[in-house]
């Protein structure tokens, strides 16, 4: 089956150019387009895509009050993909604590587009890593959020738990933590989600914010 794709933007031509680059793969559909974050809700109830290409500031409602809205009102919701002219943009930070699942830059080139999209959908790795540490860096309190803190408390991560997410926050995928920790795929599988259980995070980005403003990893 295509990963299907929802479309959000208020400029056409930004969509016009992500759809021709996603209609291009055979293994993704566009399956609608929106000009707002306010008509998200409706369309993503009536068309079910799997992963939401959003930008993140647009004029009624932006990309992070919209993805509150999807996460809070529909269930079993999308991906978020956040699309942003921006790339160290605390609105691109406050969307990924929001829920959203990654962001991709609007000049970014056809193949990255493609596969931020894949990525996203699968859920088995990080989305440009590197950048998530600097947006932390920058706009996540430095590691002294207090309820950060107590949630990373409350949860107890086991020491291969606690393992696995200091990896999930490099930007590894789960291959590349079961070859590290000699482990299978599988047993990292269900380490993951422990991880994602413990701390009532959504997916492994909402993990490795909550990783970073617990002070649990250093986004340094």
């Amino acid at each position: 089956m295509p990963v299907t794709v929802l479309l959000v933007d208020d400029e056409p031509l930004v969509r016009a150019g992500l759809r021709a680059v996603l209609a291009a793969q055979p293994d993704i559909e566009v399956v609608g387009e929106a000009a707002d974050g306010a008509a998200v809700i409706p369309l993503v109830r009536q068309l079910r895509p799997d992963v939401v290409a959003m930008d993140v500031r647009m004029p009624l409602m932006d990309g992070i009050e919209a993805t509150r809205a999807v996460l809070r009102i529909v269930s079993d919701p999308p991906k978020i993909l956040v699309v942003t002219t921006f790339e160290n943009d605390e609105y691109v930070y406050e969307a990924l604590r929001a829920g959203a699942d990654g962001f991709l830059l609007k000049r970014a080139r056809p193949a990255e587009i493609v596969h931020a999209v894949r990525l996203v959908a699968e859920g088995e790795s990080l989305l440009f890593p590197a950048s998530v540490r600097q947006l932390a860096a920058e706009y996540g309190d430095g590691g002294g959020n207090p309820a950060a803190r107590a949630a990373m408390e409350r949860a107890a991560l086991t020491e291969r738990e606690a393992e696995v997410l200091r990896l999930m926050a490099r930007g590894l995928s789960n291959a590349e933590i079961a070859g590290r920790l000699i482990v299978g795929t599988e047993t990292v599988k269900s380490h993951v989600s422990a991880v994602l259980a413990k701390l009532g995070a959504r997916d492994r980005t909402q993990a490795v914010i909550a990783a970073y403003e617990s002070g649990f990893v250093a986004p340094g």
